[in-house]
């Protein structure tokens, strides 16, 4: 993509509402811009950004052979009466009345309607276990919305569901999705950490959030130190074998949320405790027969008995996560982003755009690396370098290409790594190579 072409609205100057660096830099780098209060529009820098993310967790949730589906933002409000949580769950829940007088809500979280839809299509234990998810937006109607993305009204959620004949079936599958949780966040270079926590409105008595630490976290959490630089899991993963004891080496280790700590704990680690703040970016549930029960979930059993379904609900915030990644990863100048995850891979800088040699070289290059599967944003504007420079530190992409008239006569470029700031000269084919491995 040419920069010129481009519709990346950056800002020189931080808006007065942004209050922590996520906010402040998405605003900055012409990711999105507020609607309404806790509601965004993505423009096309952050939304290419939010599609990779996306890509990741559903990458993840098929290989831990999850089948997706996709439900309606508005759901029945009766289905909520079901289940006992549409006057409990509070304000938060957006009400609504259609044009028939039929009680609606803007659906803050899936339970309810997974549940209808598995209670009239699976009779049998025989079809079990599934697990099915979707990736759709919610709305919680969040009394405060701040910090942007990381804690707004509307989110992109993905939320998976699993449904089994017992007890020791639903902890295999939470164990999956805990383990597929792990390799998901770690794919984005995030350090994440499994806490036990409490499971509020969702219910259960078995719950983790996944956290990353930073300072602008929105709770105080503890954990033992050994989290900080552990290898949190392999590369390679039998789904279908016994994860239990990949599971138990986290949850064996000390780590728990502000309303889960425990200060005998706490003091028996000693030095080994670290308190700090932290961002949840997913939170697991097992709750049992909660929803099945109250709804009429049920299947026949292995002895002909109608048996209610055993749940769980798995939930990663999407959004959330694109602030969260620049929480861990930024520097005074803007964002750093993970190759994974960076909305392109490459910025091809121009440092002289009305010198012939200079624009017939990155076209050049431009091509090159398109045809090489790179994904690009040439800055071919009749901008100073300073501008230049300071766009595309800001914006984050992992690697800058610099083409000059004076690099040129020697036959080199510059190729900055964002991540280090290391700005090396090579010859032009070694940096393409380089680029294109």
């Amino acid at each position: 993509m040419r920069l010129s072409a481009y519709f990346l609205p950056t800002l020189k100057e931080t808006p007065a509402e942004a209050q922590i660096v996520s906010h402040r830099l998405m605003l900055r780098a012409g990711m999105v811009r507020q609607s309404s209060a806790g509601i965004y529009s993505w423009l096309p820098l952050g939304f290419r950004v939010l599609k990779n993310i996306e890509r990741i967790v559903r990458e993840e949730q098929d290989a831990a052979g999850c089948q997706e589906i996709l439900m309606p933002t508005i759901q029945p409000a009766d289905l909520w009466r079901e289940s006992g949580r549409y006057d409990d769950y509070g304000p938060e829940m957006l009400r609504i009345t259609d044009r028939h007088e039929r009680d609606m809500l803007y659906g803050p979280t899936n339970e309810e309607q997974i549940t209808d839809i598995f209670r009239h299509s699976v009779k049998s234990y025989r079809e079990l276990p599934k697990l099915l998810y979707h990736i759709q937006w919610k709305f919680r109607d969040e009394v405060r919305p701040r910090f942007g993305v990381m804690r707004g009204r509307e989110f992109l959620m993905k939320d998976s569901y699993s449904f089994d004949v017992d007890k020791p079936s639903a902890m295999r599958a939470y164990n999956k999705m805990f383990i597929a949780y792990l390799r998901t966040f770690k794919r984005m270079g995030l350090k994440v950490i499994p806490m036990r926590a409490e499971s509020g409105p969702i219910g259960g008595d078995t719950s983790h959030e996944f956290l990353i630490l930073a300072d602008t976290g929105e709770s105080e959490v503890a954990c033992h130190r050994d989290f900080i630089d552990a290898d949190l899991v392999a590369s390679d993963i039998d789904y279908e074998g016994d994860l239990q004891h990949l599971v138990d080496g986290f949850t064996d280790k000390y780590a728990a949320t502000d309303d889960e700590r425990d200060p005998s704990k706490e003091k028996e680690l000693g030095d080994a405790l670290v308190i700090a703040r932290g961002i949840e970016v997913g939170h697991i549930f097992y709750f049992g027969t909660k929803y099945s029960k109250s709804m009429g979930a049920v299947v026949a059993g292995p002895d002909g008995e109608d048996t209610a379904l055993e749940m769980g609900s798995y939930g990663i915030g999407v959004s959330r996560l694109v602030g969260a990644v620049i929480e861990a990863s930024h520097d005074d100048a803007g964002i750093i982003w993970p190759e994974s995850v960076a909305p392109f891979k490459v910025g091809l800088l121009n440092l002289k755009t009305d010198d012939n040699g200079c624009v017939a070289a990155c076209d050049g290059i431009y091509a090159k690396l398109r045809s090489a599967g790179v994904e690009v944003l040439y800055d071919d504007r009749p901008e100073r370098a300073g501008v230049k420079f300071a766009d595309m530190d800001l914006i984050g992409l992992p690697w800058q290409l610099v083409v000059g008239p004076r690099g040129l006569k020697s036959g080199t470029v510059e190729v900055k790594e964002r991540k280090t700031g290391e700005r090396p000269e090579m010859p032009l084919e070694t940096a393409l190579a380089q680029l294109t491995a």
